[in-house]
């Protein structure tokens, strides 16, 4: 089987690496020159926690962690108002026991899926069947074609039709940009939120470095796809006046080689397969980052994807049980938590008052049990064991 899968980012080459193994022909396809470095920390919680342990990446992804002990929101003076430790939920909270940069899981994957062939520098341009057009020029054909390539896969894009049909805003936008660790962290992700839905986060990470977030409402889409000067300054300006460390961040933004900036969004496809072309991860279902549960979504779902491929007589049957498989899985965890961008963002100091203390509550009875299910999610789903991929790993 001929497999070409867009996207090197966690999706992808975990999907690479199963097939792989099961003797398939893969070849990965990044529109960057080289991986990409960086981005805020991602978990692997629930039933991913499987997936990298039958992979054989439990220990190697436990030794790039990020020592992160809790989450805390704090108020304009640094105060802490609310405080969830690490180990509240049996490390399946806020922050869960395996926070790993995202750079440096997407890296620890792509290493262990060396036996597929990758392509940087290159994308694909059109999909015609199973034969592939890449901006290079280059074609070829394929018996599988799967967009692992996010939220603006252009893979889904080719295939399915425009993002205005998949992609639902949540109305906000986000960034995501390294600076020097201030010191006085520690180890615990900070959160603090200002009137008028504007946020900042401030998180540890390893090597004397930590993840800044900058965000902010905005009624509708307009910001999508602008030059870096451009978001620098919408950030600089529609965070003026807040306080607690955002002045520091906004100072220390330009200098940060690896600023990200985008919108809010959910992606919902009914179908996520046309064809020969699938779909995989937030390409195909992504609950955004107030969801959360994006990475268990991509590991468990590349771990089906090639399990059912593996097994099934044609792709399609394939496709089918791979969606039938997961489904109930995505439907749950896509699933925005209580109160959405309202609770996320708020816009007023009583709104931001409620959030505090909400968060208190989540470790106390009643609303424990309930925060607990909430999390669990990441665990709703029974793995089948697909020899064939077990057996080769």
């Amino acid at each position: 089987m001929r497999v070409l899968i867009s996207g090197a980012g966690i999706a992808g080459p975990a999907l690479a690496f199963w097939l792989h193994r099961a003797g398939a022909d893969v070849t990965v396809v990044e529109r960057t020159t080289e991986p990409r470095p960086g981005g805020h920390a991602v978990d692997v919680r629930g039933a991913a926690k499987d997936v990298v342990a039958w992979m054989g990446l439990r220990e190697r992804i436990r030794e790039h962690r990020v020592d992160e002990r809790g989450f805390a929101l704090v108020d304009a003076k640094g105060r802490r108002v609310a405080e969830v430790p690490v180990d509240a939920f049996g490390g399946e909270g806020v922050v869960a026991e395996i926070e790993i940069a995202r750079g440096d899981l997407a890296r620890i994957l792509l290493e262990a899926s060396a036996g597929a062939h990758y392509r940087f520098g290159d994308r694909i341009t059109a999909i015609d069947g199973g034969r592939v057009t890449f901006a290079s020029g280059a074609t070829g054909d394929y018996d599988v074609i799967v967009g692992a390539d996010g939220v603006h896969s252009s893979t889904r894009r080719l295939a399915f039709g425009p993002d205005e049909r998949f992609v639902r805003y949540l109305g906000g936008y986000t960034s995501y940009f390294t600076v020097p660790d201030p010191g006085d962290l520690g180890h615990w992700l900070e959160m603090y939120a200002a009137p008028g839905g504007r946020g900042a986060y401030l998180r540890p990470e390893n090597g004397g470095t930590a993840k800044a977030s900058l965000s902010f409402r905005n009624p509708a889409p307009e910001f999508d796809r602008v030059p870096r000067a451009v978001a620098e300054r919408l950030l600089t300006e529609r965070l003026a006046g807040v306080g607690w460390r955002v002045p520091s961040l906004l100072a220390a933004m330009p200098a940060a080689p690896d600023f990200y900036f985008d919108s809010l969004n959910q992606v919902r496809v009914d179908r996520w397969w046309r064809d020969r072309v699938v779909l995989l991860g937030d390409a195909g279902y992504c609950g955004s980052p107030l969801a959360g549960k994006g990475t268990a979504l991509s590991l468990v779902g590349a771990y089906v994807l090639a399990g059912e491929l593996s097994t099934a007589g044609d792709p399609e049957q394939a496709f089918a049980a791979y969606q039938r498989e997961m489904a109930d899985f995505v439907t749950s965890a896509v699933q925005l938590p209580p109160g959405g961008m309202r609770m996320a963002a708020p816009r007023t100091r009583a709104m931001i008052a409620v959030r505090n203390l909400s968060t208190r509550m989540m470790t106390r009875w009643p609303s424990r049990r309930i925060v607990a299910k909430e999390f669990a999610k990441a665990d709703a789903i029974t793995l089948r064991d697909y020899r064939a991929l077990e057996r080769s790993a």
